[in-house]
């Protein structure tokens, strides 16, 4: 038993008929008969529907309205820029013509947040932006935004006003020694750079003044070496050199590098490493340690061999004195 009852009735007191088909239901597997009127001891037969009638489709469920939806989907896109800002890209605003003429002031620019946490360090010629080391902004005037400026600028829809931060190139890294003498032109590792492509036009590369236009230094490991394109009108690395750190940007206060300049429109562009960071030679102390390393690890091999060599020759003269005067 336990067999389900698979016909249903169809409305009329006995089985019907059709043209060509017995009216005798077929016997089940048990012996029970599984016909239209039949139903299994103690099992209720499921009205279905009648003849010739074809079931219901189920009702499509009605459509959320748009504005029951549009919290859900402000939420969602609040929390993706949030995640954009602190780990991939965050626009930031120029304040100062100290990057002219490859920044304007008003420029925004978006910096690559991405990188860094990978371990990648700022490069020659990057322009790059950096939290402030220590009182270079001292009596900088300070923004004030207004509830929407702040929002926005919280959710990295708008470069916030509440961070100190500083955009500049990087001239040297650590290990390098960099040097402005004269009017310049700059030198890194003792090559000259030439800067006519992106510094200020009218500008030399170096300031003659007393106030740290002039010096020779060898940027510490872990640190940058930065200076403005508006090279007489760029309070950098070179104007701080009194302070900790001598003037050198730690790595760690790095915030990115600015790869692209995204608004306004009309000033839409990128922002590549200049020719002059790749000529040969510029980073000849930080290819030489390779060397060094190469040759450190050879020596122990040469000394190795020289004395087995040795030994050989030593064992070959002890077997021909034994022999001569055996022979003797």
């Amino acid at each position: 038993m336990g067999d389900v009852a698979v016909g249903a009735r169809s409305g009329h007191e006995g089985p019907e008929e059709q043209p060509g088909h017995s009216a005798e239901p077929a016997p089940a597997a048990d012996g029970m008969s599984t016909g239209p009127d039949t139903a299994a001891p103690g099992e209720t037969s499921v009205p279905g529907p009648q003849d010739g009638e074809q079931p219901k489709p189920p009702k499509a469920k009605k459509p959320k309205s748009f504005w029951k939806e549009l919290p859900l989907l402000i939420g969602i896109a609040l929390i993706l820029a949030l995640v954009i800002k602190t780990f991939l890209v965050q626009a930031f605003s120029i304040p100062s013509d100290s990057m002219q003429n490859t920044l304007q002031q008003g420029d925004r620019v978006l910096v690559d947040k991405l990188t860094p946490w990978f371990g990648s360090e700022p490069e020659r010629g990057e322009v790059v932006v950096f939290k402030d080391p220590g009182h270079w902004l001292d009596g900088e005037p300070t923004p004030d935004p207004n509830a929407v400026q702040k929002v926005l600028g919280w959710i990295g829809l708008m470069p916030s006003a509440d961070e100190k931060d500083l955009i500049k190139r990087v001239i040297a890294v650590g290990g390098d020694t960099v040097e402005c003498k004269g009017t310049g032109p700059v030198k890194v590792n003792g090559k000259a750079l030439n800067e006519k492509n992106y510094v200020f036009e009218g500008n030399t590369p170096c300031t003659v003044d007393d106030q740290g236009g002039q010096f020779k230094i060898t940027v510490p490991k872990g640190k940058i070496w930065v200076m403005g394109d508006h090279r007489q009108n760029s309070l950098d690395s070179r104007y701080h050199q009194n302070q900790p750190g001598g003037g050198a940007v730690p790595v760690d206060n790095v915030v990115g590098r600015a790869f692209v300049i995204a608004w306004p429109p009309t000033r839409w562009g990128t922002l590549p490493v200049p020719d002059t960071f790749d000529q040969p030679g510029i980073s000849q102390a930080m290819s030489a340690a390779p060397a060094a390393l190469g040759l450190a690890g050879a020596l122990p091999l040469v000394l190795w061999r020289r004395r087995r060599v040795a030994a050989r020759l030593d064992s070959g003269r002890g077997t021909r004195v034994s022999g001569g005067r055996t022979a003797g």
